[in-house]
């Protein structure tokens, strides 16, 4: 049995395992309101500066299109540098852009705002994968990883909400000044109290219980030619191509939902603010989910890699099938009920696409194969705001725009079929 050889965890490995997955979750909830916020102020920041929809796009497209290219980078860094400095340094930038916001007078300066968030946010997710990599072993990874991933969809579902309360209260600018501060203060938490796994001193107990599966890697420290031969494999090109059908579902209804069902259902500001908590919570449902289905599979014997394929083209396939029918779908709660099946699908899905990466690539370079993963998901899904834009100032209708998604995600399903083949090896 799988689980006939466990070696137990230290007390000390215990307690950096709760820090870490403690922090990250909150890091995970506060970096999700900071990047719905200009979803939720959508339509009453398009009033007050005279933006159209198709600038809208442009600008909800920015930040993920810095997001993109900002991961490249970053993951080298993490790799070489490790996920204490650059997690912590990315927390503080993000969360200063964020409260910079408020102060903002032009489309160009908006711009601006919206690459610095992109910039700062861009280690977040591979930084948490790198930290769960480095401190759980193989058969314990999709949970912790579930946890920080259901936080960022957690994070979604209370973005409208508390959103839409501070603009009431305090217009978008004083929204976006106080939703920095937390962030602000989590960076110091992380850098202060967090180490990297290489400025740990392990004694053998703590080094069987994290190596219980394997060596840990053969690489010490990517090399650059290591990290440009990447790009030469099959199986990262679709890893690319796949995760970018699951951002492309993510990051329509992140930044367009709160204004379709608005413009299809005729909802007020107020109450878009409570009904989009529905579909972010079934999210974080199929994330926690997908963790936990994950880890009682590995454990009892299914190869990770094929554990985590099998949940990504499930997911992704039935969120697509989800999206098809959400425009004919009558009533805005049902309607809400009807996006949460399709986010609930693809996160599920996501959250093993993260864990693809840490089952298919050895640990020394887990945080570049998972940055140019996301590169190249973003890049590609960073269409969709622009695409949903541009359609709605001509069609004004979404019911093209999801018929797109469904048809996108589902694609992209199939190139972990026949695509994403062979591992990862150290030495390509």
């Amino acid at each position: 049995m799988a689980s006939e050889s466990r070696t137990l965890k230290s007390r000390r490995i215990a307690k950096i395992q709760l820090f870490a997955v403690s922090t990250l979750a909150v890091a995970g909830i506060i970096n999700y309101i900071d990047r719905g916020s200009l979803a939720i102020a959508n339509t009453t920041i398009r009033a007050d500066l005279g933006i159209s929809a198709t600038r809208m796009g442009v600008l909800l497209s920015i930040f993920s299109m810095s997001y993109a290219i900002s991961q490249l980078p970053m993951g080298l860094l993490l790799d070489r540098v490790g996920e204490r400095i650059v997690l912590g340094a990315g927390m503080f930038l993000w969360s200063a852009t964020q409260a910079a916001t408020g102060l903002i007078g032009s489309f160009t300066s908006f711009v601006a705002a919206r690459i610095g968030l992109g910039l700062g946010e861009s280690p977040y997710v591979v930084g948490s994968v790198k930290t769960v990599n480095d401190w759980f072993d193989v058969r314990d990874r999709a949970t912790p990883t579930g946890i920080f991933n259901s936080c960022t969809a957690f994070g979604q579902a209370m973005a409208p909400p508390i959103l839409t309360v501070a603009m009431l209260a305090f217009g978008w600018r004083g929204m976006f000044m106080l939703i920095g501060i937390p962030g602000v203060l989590l960076s110091f938490v992380w850098f202060f109290f967090y180490r990297n796994r290489k400025d740990v001193a392990l004694n053998d107990a703590e080094k069987a219980y994290l190596e219980a599966s394997g060596p840990r890697s053969t690489v010490a420290r990517i090399s650059f030619s290591q990290w440009l031969g990447l790009f030469r494999l099959r199986t990262m090109w679709g890893m690319m191509l796949g995760f970018g059908g699951i951002n492309y579902t993510a990051w329509l209804y992140m930044s367009w939902m709160p204004n379709y069902l608005e413009a299809e259902h005729h909802v007020s500001v107020r109450a878009t603010g409570l009904i989009a908590v529905i579909p972010f919570f079934c999210g974080g449902v199929g994330m926690l989910l997908s963790g936990f289905i994950a880890d009682f599979l590995v454990r009892r014997g299914v190869a990770p890699i094929r554990t985590h394929k099998t949940l990504l083209v499930t997911g992704m396939t039935c969120s697509g099938l989800s999206t098809l029918l959400v425009p004919h779908i009558q009533g805005a709660t049902q309607a809400a009920f009807g996006i949460g099946m399709a986010l609930f699908f693809i996160y599920l899905a996501g959250n093993s696409g993260w864990g693809l990466v840490q089952s298919i690539a050895p640990a020394g370079i887990v945080a570049s194969v998972g940055t140019i993963q996301n590169f190249g998901s973003f890049v590609f899904a960073s269409m969709a705001p622009i695409i949903t834009g541009w359609l709605l100032d001509r069609t004004h209708s979404f019911k093209l725009t999801l018929t797109i998604c469904c048809m996108v995600t589902i694609f992209c399903a199939l190139s972990y079929i026949f695509v994403v083949k062979d591992p990862i090896m150290a030495g390509d």
